[in-house]
């Protein structure tokens, strides 16, 4: 291996220790409720947005607040020697998008049917270490 490219090794393998990954696949909240909750802590201080999930009436902040929970333990894994309350974690991303969906047919007046759409989600949250 060349020399420039060892040093970019190295370097993004520094990046990645900085980040943690967790994801929540086929939640049964609709994209667009879970988006709600998921705008209010994009971007930020990672036991400020735990404080405002905690907070929050709706359904989704249950649910983001496991994720972001689990984003935490994650990056306690990757820096074991790290003390979390000394590093400035953030809410780097967070990703909403749409799952598979459950198609259903509600009945309808004179015979007709209409189509129910039970829409859920993937979410994806990284969390960052920045000093």
């Amino acid at each position: 291996m060349g020399a420039r490219k060892r040093l970019r090794a190295e370097m993004l393998k520094e990046t990645k220790m900085k980040t943690a990954v967790a994801e929540l696949r086929n939640s049964t909240i609709s994209p667009r409720k879970m988006r709600l909750v998921a705008d209010l802590i994009r971007g930020m201080e990672v036991n400020k947005a735990l404080n405002i999930l905690q907070n929050n009436a709706k359904d989704a902040s249950l649910s983001l607040g496991k994720l972001l929970r689990s984003a935490i333990a994650n990056w306690e894994q990757k820096n074991e020697g790290a003390d979390i309350s000394q590093e400035n974690l953030v809410v780097k991303t967070i990703e909403v998008s749409g799952a598979a969906m459950l198609k259903r047919i509600q009945p309808a007046p004179q015979g007709r049917a209409h189509r129910i759409r039970k829409r859920s989600n993937h979410v994806t949250i990284i969390v960052d270490g920045v000093k």
